[in-house]
């Protein structure tokens, strides 16, 4: 895995860099993350203090709950960050990175909210909820 990595948002309003480790991918299939991207949230995590955000004042925090929010580009919609208000990291959506990524999908997690219009087919693990619990 690179010790550096970037990426961003589709019209390079945002973009960041990473410095220090990423954990392998977890697809997410609440109805959050459902709703926000259209299929699951793909995301990837780093430690706060190895991610570098430039932003030109595109980028945008929704309150999504109490416990979390997410971060995207208000002039592209890409969906960029997903935060706990109570972690010292910070989950950054997959397909922001630029390739390659050299990440890979280690499993899925609140599959039994995922939407009825698709069959998760690969054989990794598939938790029912989070993969915290």
């Amino acid at each position: 895995m690179p010790t550096t990595q970037t990426g961003g948002c589709n019209c390079g309003g945002v973009t960041f860099k990473v410095t220090g480790p990423l954990r392998d991918v977890i697809a997410c299939h609440c109805g959050q993350c459902r709703k926000q991207t259209g299929l699951y949230y793909a995301a990837t995590e780093v430690a706060d203090d190895s991610l570098e955000v430039s932003d030109s004042g595109t980028l945008a925090w929704y309150r999504a709950s109490d416990e979390a929010g997410r971060g995207f580009c208000n002039r592209c919609g890409s969906a960029l960050f997903w935060k706990n208000n109570d972690s010292t990291k910070t989950s950054i959506l997959a397909g922001s990175l630029d390739l390659p990524s050299n990440l890979t999908l280690t499993k899925h997690i609140f599959v039994a909210d995922k939407g009825d219009f698709y069959r998760i087919t690969d054989a990794l693990p598939q938790l029912p909820q989070s993969h915290r619990t």
